[in-house]
């Protein structure tokens, strides 16, 4: 019985210091729409989110068509890059991926990280197995996830990622079978 878990990243959000309670932007609300019109033809069974208002706005359309409520789940929310905004981004991003138990103060590192993301992604893989399951997250730790199963998907495959963007991974049981990128740009 295969299982589906569709990695949507959020679109894109107007930026405010309130990680949290950042909400999508008007170009993020429209490709929402577009998000929602491209999952109701993939029988989305269940919806998971992480608990940022920019990961839950993107995938609450698709919950709207299918009648369910969206299940809150904190491990798949961002990594915590620094407590503190960082001065140069590109420079503390890149470290994390080139030393993954590298950490930024009070920040989290791409193994933790991605421990926590493997652990919220194995407990939906056993809880819903044999569903389609759209899961609203961010893209660093989507691709975290994505390379616990598969190297390949490592700090170049996110620098390429699109805001939104949409990958269809593809379970047999807890084993990975197949990954499709399902978003394309308008």
């Amino acid at each position: 019985m295969l299982t589906n878990l569709y990695f949507v990243r959020h679109a894109h959000s107007t930026y405010t210091p309130d990680e949290l309670g950042r909400p999508l932007s008007t170009k993020g609300f429209s490709d929402a729409k577009r998000i929602t019109n491209i999952l109701e033809n993939e029988d989305i069974n269940i919806i998971i989110s992480s608990p940022y208002r920019r990961a839950v706005q993107t995938v609450e359309g698709i919950a709207n068509v299918i009648g369910k409520e969206i299940v809150i789940e904190d491990g798949f929310k961002e990594r915590i890059l620094c407590v503190k905004p960082v001065e140069d981004f590109n420079l503390a991003i890149t470290k994390v991926w080139e030393i993954p138990t590298f950490t930024w103060e009070g920040g989290e590192s791409n193994v933790n990280a991605q421990k926590r993301g493997i652990k919220a992604t194995l407990n939906a893989l056993e809880a819903f197995e044999g569903k389609n399951i759209a899961v609203g997250t961010h893209g660093n730790i989507m691709v975290l996830i994505m390379n616990y199963f598969d190297q390949k998907y490592d700090f170049s495959f996110w620098k390429d990622l699109e805001m939104p963007d949409i990958y269809k991974l593809t379970f047999d049981k807890k084993n990975l079978i197949d990954v499709n990128k399902i978003w394309n740009k308008a």
